[in-house]
């Protein structure tokens, strides 16, 4: 049973920093990709950063690269925010699947999700 739990979330001025984290279970073999998406009022699900269980190999969407970092630790995946800006604010979301990262796959690609948290900058 795959189970993935953000935590995290939450309000920060422009220029700030925050750290989510997705507690993953059910999912945790080296051949699997897990990642974070985001979703802002109206606009599409879009992926922010991915990385393999246990891997080393990060991607991450032109708009956050320099700012955002992605790290996993004992079923533990992070998403390290800095320098945080308005364009940010949107519903965060872990999602994992049972193949190879190939690069920022669409979120069709992702079987598994978790319910999301918030991030508001303003």
């Amino acid at each position: 049973h795959v189970q993935l739990v953000e935590s995290g979330g939450g309000s920060v001025q422009a220029g700030g920093s925050l750290r989510l984290s997705c507690e993953v279970s059910g999912i945790t073999e080296g051949t699997n990709c897990i990642g974070w998406f985001r979703q802002a009022p109206g606009k599409e699900r879009e992926g922010v950063a991915a990385i393999m269980i246990l891997g080393a190999t990060t991607y991450y969407t032109d708009s956050v690269k320099g700012r955002f970092t992605i790290s996993e630790d004992n079923a533990i995946l992070y998403l390290q925010m800095n320098n945080l800006k308005s364009e940010d604010t949107a519903m965060y979301y872990c999602a994992a699947r049972r193949n190879f990262c190939t690069g920022l796959s669409a979120p069709a690609d992702f079987a598994y999700w978790g319910q999301g948290t918030q991030v508001t900058v303003s």
